[in-house]
């Protein structure tokens, strides 16, 4: 089998929601919610072993309801976040729970593949986040980057929660919150936390606008007030440039802000032809930029130009040989261009979660609403033009 090959997972129901296990840094590891209205809902870990090109899977029941989301602590392998609907007093209102995974939920771990399939063991409710009765449906729960998974934002219909995990992770307790004001129904439909300041600053959307806040005073930092022509969907921080964030939505682009400056976007991306739903830095190789969209296509960008390493690999002239001094045709080399590197179509159905492995920065995976899950790699020829 050739080594760039995509592997399909398929679940028996529709899902939108992916993460990758980040406190999981040696197993490619994801997690993957389902949202069924007729059965009980579930969590399947994915482990991909990449040696083999297969897939083993571990399924975890998830029974209060379908999930529109889910985050995993980075400070514990076994403890992640939901956000799932559930129907109070005729109303469907989208609540936000820390559950923590059975010890022997880990893929392949002494069970045979028989067992595993016929017992689904079920997540242990550590702690709601409670908002949905104070403050209204959760679109996302976001955790700090670099912490010791203690510290959690809600992003509730307009208000922006900032919770403590305390008594390991057994109750949450509201730090502090800031909320959107103005006319008509202002709603959040997404947020990330900033890797750098110190994880003061968290970034979120609602309707065309991006706004940045400071989470020690809960106070508003910047704001792009049209960010994008319609909805934005999804952002995300560039992991080694401080300043610079990413936006995709319905408008059909990806767009690349300094947020020093928030008058026009650095630059603008237009390979998609419907709804943006995700768009996600590379970990360690900040130029790479995957994004999902509802035209069923999965779009790996190479944004050289804007990354941390505009000029590639920089290497000292000590570090040339007498032979590779002589090649005249390497001093006059462009520096990289930005572009697509890559169109994956495997997917059938709308993209509606792109991620990275937290193990592997050179693999990551997409989920469609159908349920397929498919796990690619950046194009062996591109990933050694990086590294060498």
């Amino acid at each position: 089998m050739e080594d760039d090959a995509p592997v399909i997972y398929g679940l028996e129901f529709q899902a939108r929601a992916l993460t990758p296990q980040t406190a999981e840094t040696d197993a490619i590891r994801f997690l993957v919610g389902t949202q069924s209205l007729k059965y009980d809902n579930q969590i399947h870990i994915i482990d991909f072993d990449d040696e083999n090109n297969i897939i083993n899977k571990n399924v975890l029941l998830h029974q209060v309801g379908e999930i529109w989301h889910i985050s995993a602590s980075p400070a514990d392998k076994g403890v992640l976040a939901t956000c799932y609907s559930k129907i109070t007093d005729s109303r469907v209102l989208t609540c936000a729970a820390v559950w923590r995974m059975p010890e022997e939920s880990e893929p392949g771990s002494h069970e045979s593949p028989d067992e595993s399939s016929s017992t689904a063991h079920a997540l242990e409710l550590l702690c709601d986040l409670d908002s949905a009765a104070a403050h209204g449906s959760v679109a996302c729960v976001v955790w700090e980057p670099t912490g010791d998974g203690k510290r959690v934002i809600s992003l509730a219909d307009n208000h922006l929660l900032l919770w403590d995990l305390q008594e390991s992770s057994s109750r949450a307790l509201l730090a502090s919150s800031a909320s959107l004001e103005g006319k008509g129904q202002l709603r959040f439909t997404s947020g990330r936390w900033s890797p750098h300041h110190n994880c003061t600053q968290v970034a979120t959307a609602n309707d065309t606008a991006v706004r940045g806040w400071d989470t020690r005073s809960m106070s508003q930092i910047y704001c792009m007030e049209n960010a994008h022509g319609q909805l934005v969907r999804d952002l995300d921080f560039n992991p080694n440039k401080q300043y610079y964030l990413a936006t995709c939505g319905d408008d059909c682009k990806v767009k690349f802000w300094d947020t020093r400056n928030v008058t026009q976007p650095v630059t603008t991306l237009e390979e998609h032809s419907h709804w943006v739903w995700n768009v996600r830095y590379n970990h360690s190789h900040d130029q790479l930029v995957l994004t999902g969209s509802s035209d069923s296509r999965v779009i790996l960008s190479n944004m050289v130009s804007i990354s941390s390493e505009p000029f590639g690999h920089l290497v000292d002239d000590d570090d040339l040989s007498d032979q590779e001094e002589r090649r005249p045709e390497d001093k006059s080399q462009e520096p990289p261009q930005d572009g697509v590197i890559a169109t994956y179509e495997e997917h059938e159905d709308s993209v509606y979660a792109v991620d990275w492995s937290s193990a592997d920065p050179w693999l990551f995976a997409s989920l469609s609403y159908d349920g397929r899950l498919v796990i690619n790699r950046v194009p062996r020829a591109l990933k050694y033009h990086i590294l060498l």
